[in-house]
């Protein structure tokens, strides 16, 4: 049996801030925002991911304070041009670190406006092999 990890719930204080900055400064996509009398959240995923994010006020965000996450992982195929764009969208991030030499030891870092942390891998097998595969077109799940 597979089980796979698709959704993270993220505590964070403003929705529509948190909105602003996973999908304009990150460059997630946003999946869903959705609003009714009980809940507002919206889903986010970084592309080329099968695992999104959750903002919003379902009762389990609810119980954890905004900003309280700590080392939630991306991977990219090059840390260096991901946080080249990320400054250039104007995300303060941290200085690249290479704790290996190996693929996969080069790292650099970011926070969100309410602080959950983000560490930023670079593992350069990505730019060929994808976990999610994508046709000719640089779309995914082909």
């Amino acid at each position: 049996m597979d089980w796979t990890l698709e959704v993270v719930l993220l505590p964070v204080a403003d929705l529509d801030r948190a909105i602003e900055f996973y999908r304009d400064k990150i460059g997630f996509d946003l999946d869903h925002d959705t609003e009714n009398e009980h809940m507002h959240v919206a889903q986010l995923t970084p592309r080329g991911s099968g695992c999104s994010i959750v903002v919003g006020n379902l009762p389990g965000q609810n119980e954890m304070a905004p900003g309280s996450m700590r080392g939630l992982q991306l991977v990219v195929a090059d840390a260096a041009a991901a946080r080249a764009e990320l400054i250039g969208r104007g995300v303060e991030c941290a200085e690249i670190s290479v704790f290996d030499e190996r693929d996969g030891g080069t790292f650099f870092g970011f926070a969100d406006p309410d602080g959950n942390t983000w560490a930023v891998q670079q593992i350069k097998a990505r730019a060929d092999k994808p976990l999610i595969p994508h046709d000719a077109r640089g779309r995914f799940g082909a």
